[in-house]
């Protein structure tokens, strides 16, 4: 399995700070009556914004960061990294679909909706396909990196899924929608940086015989940590 590449970090760690420069740096531009507690980051990439191209760009360079990292991160199994993919293009397919000046737009909507279900969901991805507790079958295996563990990864995809249930409400019955979508952004975005750094911090403890991967025997090679659980990565 190969490592983590220095740009699959670096890519990861430029998704948050694209996100939020691009929002504060948009919101800026936008007239006195725009109010970030209230109104949505798709507004400043809107039909009528003042320089939407701000925030376009931002969220084209954002998906195409959370692609890049789907493409290179092998610890994750294929489901997460599909999911993580999507969850990208998604993110790049709301610029195809501005919201109009006027009421709203079912194809923003829809593209909005399965990028941020896709981005809550990919955690979980290799979670479920792991056993529950040891592995019986595997007693030397050694743990996965700790973002890809059952209990974190389930975790993190309930957390994600509860910050997306408040922006639901706060888009149909609340008046903090823009807080909302931004606390649940951030914390979406934070995540592939997250899981990037647990894949690269494991992979070097394998290579300096740091991690726990069972007894030392004469001619075996030690698994590797970043292996799926069910087999060689298959997405090259």
């Amino acid at each position: 399995m190969r490592a983590v590449p220095n740009w699959a970090v670096a890519t990861a760690a430029a998704a948050p700070v694209l996100l939020v420069g691009g929002w504060t740096v948009a919101q800026a531009r936008q007239p006195a009556g725009y109010d970030p507690i209230r109104d949505t980051i798709s507004e400043l990439a809107g039909q009528d914004a003042t320089d939407a191209w701000i925030m376009v760009v931002a969220l084209v360079l954002l998906g195409c960061c959370y692609v890049s990292v789907a493409a290179v991160l092998h610890a994750a199994d294929l489901p997460s990294r599909f999911l993580l993919a999507v969850g990208g293009v998604a993110t790049i397919a709301l610029v195809a679909f501005p919201r109009p000046p006027v009421g709203g737009s079912l194809s923003h909507g829809i593209a909005a909706t399965v990028a941020v279900l896709a981005l809550a969901l990919w955690p979980a991805g290799s979670a479920l396909r792991l056993p529950r507790g040891s592995d019986a079958a595997h007693p030397d295996a050694p743990q996965p990196p700790w973002a890809f563990r059952r209990g974190v990864g389930l975790s993190a995809t309930v957390v994600l899924l509860a910050l997306f249930g408040w922006s639901a409400f706060e888009v149909t019955s609340g008046s903090r929608t823009g807080l909302a979508e931004r606390v649940t952004a951030v914390t979406v975005s934070l995540w592939p940086l997250l899981a990037v750094l647990s894949a690269r911090r494991a992979h070097l403890a394998w290579t300096t015989g740091a991690a726990p991967v069972g007894p030392a025997l004469p001619g075996v090679v030690p698994p590797d940590p970043l292996r799926p659980a069910d087999g060689p990565d298959g997405l090259v």
